[in-house]
């Protein structure tokens, strides 16, 4: 995988040995022998920085030059290395006549052996003697060591004689690997060409069937390591699927099975077609040139591609906007195409090494077995679907959605060569062909399989076969999303969401979806549901609202694919309000009752209702892992039950005194209390209270309420399993502040307000609940951190703790979040709700910025009754249920105007953030 040095443009103004051994030599001779070693350890540090600047500068002016930088780093270091072994071996410690013992040679190993180094990759380099190590030898390597340690270089290193290096080679992969890539650099030529024959004759040629083995069990373990998937949005450009190192994993094999000298000579042992080795060239350079910008930009090793570097490299690469997609948004298309290339590679690669290596009949590699028998002219080849020739999908392209069919119904592996030729056959699918009655039929079969349609539906995005036949969907392929919520590419999280769809129809997911399972049973479109989780998101990157474009999209579509027309409506509806459910649930008060009554007329009916629950819950679980949890389940659950109701019932639900009269009831039966205390009780708490808490949270409150009838202060944090966070109850004085002092609390302690409920009683009291997660989205369990949570809170409350200048300090440090620039507004909605003012302000997530956000409510002599938090990546959204002094709505033009102004300067940390520190 290397040039010839000679191939180095321009050599010497990266480093000239010759005149740098020159000077060096010049300059030791000049100072005292004690002086010795850091005079050259300072030339050594300027020749290498010198030469860094120059393979930078280089980058930058020919920025889509990676691969060449990368040989040029390995140049510059090989160079470094041969000048200080030359020191030491001639300057510190000479010798004049060595014994056969004292013989050193000097490899570059791993990926340094390949000759390619991104600016900051460790030095990987290996010393081999021919015997045992004498007091000379380990006393050179040792200062060698050294001397390249103190110039900053990351070393791994080994230093073994010649049969140590077999010995271990034989029990170790990692070894064998490393030895595979060595390059000689300097020293004794013949103990490493001793070495290389030995690590040929005696290792590799017994072991290459086991080898290929563990590289491809190792690369899936490497997968898993790293998300599984070539598309998610901060991809490690080294580790990750459809990496570099699956590029490397692929030669490897070539070299080891068949001692390939290049990946050019894997076209002439078979393993790669001219055509394809062209696109191993195009990914690997790509690759190569995203890393090394990387590590360039952020001065140090770094492959994971962070939403920050993603912009830096973008704008290096010199990509440029387009309507409706940033730079940074078509860079990284361009990177998920290769990567996806790299795993088209990979397919191929491994069906031409299963050709060569398995035994006639036998796979080489593990696989199903599956012998069908009506194939329509397709055939299997050791138990995958293929081709009986060259020429058979231009017979009929139909065949290009057909073979997919036949992988679902029939559950087979397609051959890597029928893929190969699906690829390249895919641009005969053209409008007719998409018009084909028989060809959609066999694409709504596969999309909404009963078996796995997760699985050959990414099959066929990987062929392109998918965006051929549905454009629109081959618009999103390989669209990220630039944001901290979306952990993949649109195309990716659309078919997670049909595999999540399929696996919970299957009741793989009883415990985190057991309403949804349940009602996949009940739904009567079952193909609506699949076409419109397909179709949810495939308006995206256009400039418009995705959800309308999207709609538009699917009344042209469905009838192509179908479905009737009431079935298409119905698609189009779920696509135009498929964020409505999490919106409404996730942002609104669902114990007031308008909420719930609004969102029933928009869905106007139950088949609708179920349909948009289980859309719901899918595209929320696909968009990557940690996003769903208990409390949405709890959320969703609520939202769909309370709305259920009124589909149901029509006007006879449960009116709001009714629904008091039994939360009240159910109560009374728990505690120990004669009618009389009881009703009392009761009318101390306003009916806003009885509506909005569950009835376990009763049930708490009112224990804690009769337990400490004369406490001023009483604060009590549980574990609520049911909701998947920590409740965090609050009993005190009302006063004004009381809730932002609160909130600044609970996020000093580490947590994260999800939801806020506050009340205050006929008496004066505030008994305000909280539901608590930390930042990962996970409850606090532990006593400690439990009794934290407490603590903190009865402090602030006591003003025995400076809060606002800890919550200063804790914000100082960078986040992720700072590579995104969100401008921060506020929806005032006075239509919402029969009794509030709704007021919704969207944030960048910050630190202490729901305490921010209610010291500015404070300000502006409001009551806060509700909050409600949700989160989607780098973004907040806080929603307050408010109304002023008296109780009534706020609906004052002025004081709506000074109010948004208030928040927007919360939202940016200005204004309100410096009079919250005074308070």
């Amino acid at each position: 995988m290397t040039l010839p040095s000679s191939a180095i443009r321009q050599q010497r103004a990266i480093i000239d040995r010759k005149e740098a051994a020159e000077r060096l030599e010049h300059a030791v001779s000049q100072c005292a022998p004690a002086d010795r070693r850091q005079v050259a350890l300072g030339m050594l540090q300027q020749m290498l920085e010198q030469g860094r600047n120059e393979i930078s500068r280089r980058l930058r002016e020919h920025p889509s030059q990676g691969h060449r930088s990368a040989q040029e780093q390995s140049f510059l270091i090989d160079q470094i290395i041969r000048l200080a072994y030359d020191f030491v071996t001639e300057t510190l410690y000479p010798t004049a006549n060595r014994s056969t013992s004292e013989k050193i040679a000097v490899l570059a190993v791993g990926g340094y052996g390949r000759g390619e180094m991104a600016p900051f990759s460790d030095v990987d380099i290996g010393f081999i003697t021919p015997y045992k190590r004498t007091a000379w030898t380990e006393q050179v390597v040792e200062t060698v060591l050294y001397l390249l340690w103190d110039l900053g270089l990351k070393v791994g290193q080994s230093s073994r004689s010649l049969d140590e290096t077999v010995r271990m080679a034989e029990e170790d992969l990692t070894i064998r690997t490393a030895l595979l890539e060595s390059r000689f650099i300097w020293g004794d030529r013949e103990v490493f060409d001793e070495a290389s024959r030995r690590f040929w004759n005696d290792v590799a040629s017994k072991t290459g069937s086991d080898f290929v083995a563990r590289k491809m069990a190792e690369r899936d373990d490497r997968h898993k390591r790293m998300g599984d998937s070539r598309y998610v949005v901060e991809p490690n450009i080294k580790e990750g699927k459809g990496g570099l190192r699956d590029l490397h994993t692929l030669y490897w094999i070539g070299k080891y099975v068949y001692r390939v000298r290049s990946v050019a000579d894997l076209v002439d042992v078979g393993l790669l077609t001219a055509d394809e080795f062209r696109k191993f060239r195009k990914a690997e350079e790509f690759l190569w040139t995203v890393r090394c910008h990387m590590h360039d930009i952020a001065g140090r090793a770094e492959d994971r591609l962070t939403f920050d570097l993603q912009r830096d490299v973008a704008q290096r690469m010199q990509f440029a906007a387009r309507p409706g997609r940033s730079p940074v948004e078509r860079f990284m298309q361009l990177y998920f195409l290769n990567a996806k290339t790299v795993g088209d590679l990979t397919g191929v690669f491994l069906a031409h090494l299963d050709e060569a290596l398995g035994k006639k009949g036998k796979r080489f590699l593990p696989s199903l077995t599956r012998r069908p028998r009506k194939l329509n002219g397709f055939k299997l080849d050791r138990g995958r679907l293929a081709l009986p020739d060259e020429s058979f999908f231009t017979e009929d392209p139909v065949r290009l959605l057909e073979i997919f069919q036949l992988a679902d119904r029939f559950e087979l592996e397609i051959h890597p060569l029928a893929m190969r030729s699906a690829r390249r056959d895919a641009r005969l699918i053209d409008a007719n062909i998409r018009v084909n009655d028989r060809a959609n039929r066999m694409f709504l079969e596969t999309l909404s399989s009963p078996r796995d349609p997760e699985r050959v539906l990414r099959w066929m995005n990987e062929s392109t076969v998918f965006g051929r036949f549905i454009p629109d969907f081959g618009r999103v392929v390989a669209q990220m999303q630039f944001d901290m919520y979306h952990h993949y590419t649109v195309d990716e999280h659309s078919i997670r969401a049909i595999g999540l769809l399929s696996e919970i129809e299957k009741g793989d997911h009883k415990t985190d979806h057991p309403l949804s399972t349940t009602i996949m049973a009940q739904i009567l479109s079952r193909r609506v549901l699949f076409v419109a989780v397909l179709l949810h998101d495939i308006a995206k990157g256009r400039g418009g609202d995705h959800s309308i474009l999207g709609a538009e999209i699917a009344l042209a579509l469905c009838p192509r694919l179908g479905l009737s027309a009431a079935e298409t409506e119905t698609v189009s509806w779920l696509v135009r309000h498929h964020l409505l459910m999490s919106a409404t649930a996730f942002k609104r008060d669902l114990s007031d009752f308008k909420t719930i009554l609004d969102f029933s007329q928009s869905v106007t009916s139950l088949e609708r209702l179920r349909l948009l629950l289980v859309l719901t819950v899918v595209d929320i679980r696909a968009v990557g892992p940690g996003v769903w949890n208990s409390w949405k389940r709890q959320l969703l659950s609520d939202l769909f039950e309370a709305t259920e109701e009124v589909l149901r019932l029509g006007h006879k639900q449960r009116g709001r005194s009714e629904r008091i009269e039994s939360k009240q009831a159910s109560l009374s039966e728990k505690l120990t209390l004669t009618p009389a205390s009881f009703v009392k009780f009761a009318k101390r708490l306003p009916d806003a209270y009885w509506i909005a808490e569950p009835d376990d949270i009763l049930e708490r409150n009112a224990r804690l309420i009769l337990d400490n009838p004369a406490t001023e202060l009483v604060i009590d944090a549980c574990y609520y399993a049911e909701r998947g966070a920590t409740l965090v109850t609050v009993l005190a004085a009302d006063h004004p502040g009381l809730f932002y002092r609160i909130a600044g609390a609970i996020h000093l302690a580490g947590g994260n307000i999800i939801d806020a409920r506050v009340h205050t009683s006929a008496d004066g009291m505030a008994v305000d609940n909280f539901l608590v997660q930390d930042p990962l989205g996970r409850p606090f369990q532990e006593a400690s951190q439990i009794e934290r949570l407490e603590r903190a809170v009865e402090d602030a409350l006591a003003n025995r703790s400076a809060i606002v200048p800890k919550l200063e300090a804790k914000s100082t440090a960078r986040r992720r979040s700072d590579a995104f620039k969100v401008a921060p507004s506020v929806l005032v909605d006075n239509k919402a709700s029969n009794r509030f003012t709704v007021v919704e302000v969207s944030a960048a997530d910050r630190p202490a910025l729901l305490n921010r956000l209610a010291f500015a409510l404070f300000q502006s002599k409001v009551t806060l009754h509700s909050a409600h938090i949700a989160t989607y990546g780098e973004r907040a959204v806080d929603t307050f249920y408010i109304t002023d002094l008296f109780g009534g709505k706020i609906e004052n033009k002025a004081r709506l105007k000074a109010l948004e102004s208030r928040l927007i300067e919360a939202a940016t940390g200005e204004g309100v953030a410096e009079a919250a520190i005074a308070a």
